[in-house]
């Protein structure tokens, strides 16, 4: 192979691998559906059916009538390793991931029945993720990603990159980051980026 060839093979690998662009991406709410499987739990453990409408634009602490149901559902074992995918998930960070470098990032320091049930969830639903690029923290600040999407503003505030809001019951009346509301609005705005 000749040498001027060589080294353009390696600056275009490197260009690919190495200067991507980067996105942290959240489990709860983003990835998995746990809006459902906070419903779904709750009609199982009190019987009072539901649905998202009803608990559009509440908080955690208050879209239920029973009030700690969401921090009970959080600390029980398997809730984690049973959320749904969220619809189109699989398919856009396959996508992305051509283009970008994905980091799973969840804050899931909180709840430490969580840390094992959401590893092997990310195993049995994105098998191409690595486990070099999962994080489990307690607090999402450290993250200096180019990009991030998270449903809560906690995460998003202060994070330093450029943010996308993914909707959430709790996040509703917010308008201070750009929202996308399903998967196939992520590809639209990261399709504007690249």
């Amino acid at each position: 192979m000749p040498q001027a060839l060589y080294f353009f093979v390696v600056i275009c690998v490197y260009k690919f691998n190495y200067m991507r662009k980067t996105i942290a991406i959240d489990m709860d709410g983003v990835l998995a559906d746990v809006e459902t499987q906070f419903l779904n739990w709750y009609e199982r453990d009190f019987g009072i059916k539901m649905t998202k409408d009803q608990i559009a634009g509440l908080t955690e602490d208050t879209a239920f009538p029973e009030k700690g149901a969401i921090r009970k559902f959080a600390h029980t074992a398997g809730f984690f390793l049973t959320l749904p995918v969220m619809e189109g998930a699989v398919e856009a960070i396959a996508t992305l991931s051509k283009k970008f470098e994905i980091y799973i990032v969840s804050a899931a320091m909180e709840f430490p029945l969580s840390l094992p049930e959401k590893l092997e969830w990310l195993k049995v639903n994105f098998p191409a993720i690595s486990w070099k690029n999962i994080i489990f923290c307690g607090d999402k600040s450290i993250i200096n990603t180019d990009y991030m999407i998270d449903d809560h503003l906690k995460n998003l505030d202060n994070f330093k990159g450029k943010t996308i809001m993914f909707h959430a019951f709790h996040n509703v009346s917010y308008t201070h980051h750009t929202r996308a509301n399903n998967w196939k609005e992520v590809i639209d705005l990261m399709a504007k980026e690249n």
